[in-house]
């Protein structure tokens, strides 16, 4: 058998609420695990341990368990009993078929009753390797180093720390419903609210048949590859068309992208409101476009009745593209498409929208009934991984 020690850092602030997010962890670490063969994961002394069957591929380990949020490093462990002189033992034989010029040790004691320091630990390893392989100690840039940690029924060690996603588990803190458009943005902000612990409903407004599929087919890729991280997604498909077909035969060319992007936030929110989200999300950047404004921002917000959440709102686009890219979606959102946001959009739009002029647009349109026919038409569609 593979064990795996996974350690959290943010999750450990937590004091009496520490359990529930580490419960949720373990589930979600079973979870993206369930295709490996009988993997058990269980909490202990401040990190948590998963048994894996020896024949999975590390790189399948490795590349499930970095996606999984909460987790802040990871290691694939050997074991010895409590007994420095078998940690001795074991640490050189380990380190025999490795190739380094230099190396340190570095011990952590969950368990302070060993009745030897992390200090005196590391000495006595780190001699008992020097004498078998000659190799020199080095405490500021080692080639090597061998980290142990001592746990109440034994002692681990392993030559690696993995990087892990960081932040806390998805499912912690709550649903939200993010906007989910074709690009780079929007993935981006939803992995955010992910990272924060929210699981995150997908909704994408297309103008199907007025425009192709291909942002549809987009989206669900995007959503597809969102669900790594998440593991279980719903993505909803609104029929926005009709609404701006609606807004450009009745409201004056300038005010189209600000109402569009009312009417979304309407529409949202009532599919929030069935799908238990207490949040929507955007991928909006302050200044990026047109609807992005200080101006307009507030002007689409006043038709929200919750909190609207723009994770990316103090971002320039190379910062938000580096972490597309990151979290593999920047490939899927830059294929082209035809967004509904481009769809009979004027050639100088309103950047300073004033609110009393959209509502009088607004008051020539039926607003309670372009909604309601938007999220009657609304598709949903279920992803899992693995």
């Amino acid at each position: 058998m593979t064990e795996v020690l996974a350690r959290y850092h943010e999750i450990a602030l937590k004091g009496g609420n520490r359990p529930f997010f580490v419960d949720r962890l373990v589930q979600n670490l079973r979870r993206a695990c369930a295709d490996l063969g009988d993997v058990h994961v269980r909490a202990i002394q401040g990190r948590l341990s998963l048994v894996l069957p020896e024949d999975v591929p590390w790189e399948r380990v490795r590349e499930r368990i970095a996606s999984v949020f909460g987790v802040a490093n990871f290691s694939r462990v050997h074991e010895v009993p409590r007994d420095l002189p078998a940690l001795e033992q074991a640490a050189v034989e380990a380190v025999r078929p490795l190739s380094f010029a230099s190396f340190r040790v570095t011990t952590k004691r969950s368990d302070k009753s060993f009745p030897r320091s992390s200090v005196e630990i590391d000495r006595a390893v780190g001699a008992a390797i020097h004498v078998a392989t000659g190799v020199r100690v080095d405490l500021e840039r080692p080639e090597l180093t061998l980290f142990v940690e001592v746990l109440r029924d034994r002692i681990c060690f392993s030559f690696e720390k993995e990087p892990g996603p960081g932040g806390f588990p998805v499912g912690s803190s709550g649903r939200v419903l993010a906007l989910l458009s074709g690009g780079i943005d929007s993935p981006v902000a939803a992995w955010r609210l992910m990272k924060r612990g929210c699981t995150v409903v997908f909704a994408h407004f297309h103008a199907f048949p007025l425009q192709d599929h291909t942002t549809i087919d987009k989206t669900r890729e995007l959503a597809r590859r969102l669900t790594r991280w998440q593991l279980r997604s719903r993505l909803l498909l609104v029929p926005f068309g009709p609404v701006q077909q609606t807004i450009v035969a009745t409201a004056p060319a300038p005010l189209r992208v600000v109402l569009y992007r009312r009417f979304m936030v309407r529409i949202a929110e009532a599919l929030a409101v069935r799908k238990k989200a207490k949040a929507l999300v955007t991928g909006e950047s302050v200044g990026q476009v047109a609807s992005q404004t200080l101006d307009n921002m507030s002007v689409i917000d006043e038709a929200a009745r919750g909190p609207v959440l723009r994770p990316l709102v103090g971002m320039d686009k190379e910062e938000i593209t580096v972490q597309a890219r990151r979290i593999g979606t920047f490939e899927i959102s830059t294929l082209p498409d035809q967004d509904c946001c481009q769809l009979f959009v004027p050639r100088h739009p309103a950047t300073s929208a004033k609110l009393a002029e959209v509502r009088d647009a607004e008051r020539a349109l039926d607003v309670d009934a372009l909604v309601r026919a938007a999220i009657a038409g609304t598709e949903e569609e279920t992803f899992r991984f693995p």
